[in-house]
């Protein structure tokens, strides 16, 4: 048992590093061919920040551990929002920009209810990771689409957040970016098989589902590059990166993580997650915008109340497979 806890942390920590030497390579990559701060922002980091996730999906899904792949996303979904970007409001007020109220929040809203429209058959198809594709696509092309029309300001801001993450290019250094990626691929590959076997048998001994693991211990082990942005952009009042972080990684995980894991095999979906746990999802993710909406703020007890929802959802969830 010790041993497994160890390769969970291991492999936790392996994810960790890997999406950072990944994102960090790939940024200074496309800031080399010409590409902005800002576009890179919204896709290679928002990208980056989910690989956790999307390797330890579809590694689940090939070795038939569906309910660790759809326990993983939607975990991480609630967990984003409830946990992390309740903790960021905590640590100080957020300031939410209109145009994540009227355009991010709605698409993440519309995003976490294909989930349930899908797997109506408890089943999540080929067909239906493809839809899910087709729709991440769609998405991304909307995102660098909308890049063009930002105010200055904003592309400023990524500049900031680029020079002291490091991601600004250097002279000469394209091969070793190259090298950075291809070992934070490795790091996030062996990481997430750590994780995932881990869990399994952390699962299996506890005698609880392998859901319960995926939507816990694993989403929380894959969440940690979303975690560490958040809490820091906070701490600098960046608000609409600690916001946008949050909301485009749960973009991505509804449409590209559980489309790429669809299509890697079908998977079946739990009857209970259709019950609780996705409703919690849908719910959460509609829950945001109507808070920000009020004053445009997300205050410190607006926080609290999101770091309650996810507690409470902790409790029902240990509670229900007790």
């Amino acid at each position: 048992m010790l041993f497994q806890a160890l390769l969970f942390f291991a492999g936790a920590t392996a994810l960790y590093f890997g999406a950072e030497w990944l994102v960090r390579g790939a940024s200074r990559i496309a800031r080399s061919f010409g590409i902005s701060a800002l576009v890179v922002g919204l896709t290679v980091v928002a990208f980056g920040t989910s690989a956790p996730e999307m390797v330890v999906s579809v590694l689940a899904a090939l070795e038939g551990q569906g309910g660790v792949a759809v326990g993983n996303v939607v975990g991480s979904n609630i967990l984003n929002l409830a946990l992390i970007v309740g903790t960021a409001a905590v640590i100080a007020p957020l300031r939410v920009e209109m145009r994540l109220i009227l355009r991010e929040a709605p698409l993440m809203v519309v995003a976490a209810l294909l989930l349930p429209l899908l797997a109506w058959d408890l089943n999540l198809s080929r067909v239906d990771g493809g839809v899910l594709a087709v729709a991440f696509a769609g998405y991304l092309a909307f995102v660098l689409r909308s890049a063009r029309d930002e105010p200055p300001v904003v592309e400023e801001k990524y500049e900031e957040m680029e020079a002291e993450a490091g991601l600004k290019p250097e002279e000469g250094s394209r091969l070793r970016d190259l090298a950075l990626v291809a070992v934070g691929l490795g790091g996030l590959v062996v990481g997430a098989q750590l994780l995932v076997g881990a869990a399994v048998f952390f699962a299996r001994a506890a005698g609880i589902s392998e859901v319960v693991v995926g939507l816990t211990v694993v989403a929380i082990g894959t969440s940690l590059p979303e975690l560490a942005t958040s809490v820091l952009a906070a701490a600098r009042k960046e608000a609409d990166i600690a916001l946008g972080n949050a909301i485009g990684s749960n973009i991505f995980n509804s449409l590209i993580i559980l489309g790429a894991a669809a299509l890697a095999r079908p998977i079946r979906v739990d009857e209970a997650l259709l019950a609780f746990e996705i409703p919690v999802m849908v719910g959460v993710s509609a829950l945001f915008p109507l808070m920000a909406y009020t004053r445009r703020t997300l205050a410190r007890p607006e926080g609290a109340v999101l770091l309650a929802c996810y507690l409470v959802f902790l409790g029902v969830l240990l509670a229900r497979a007790g």
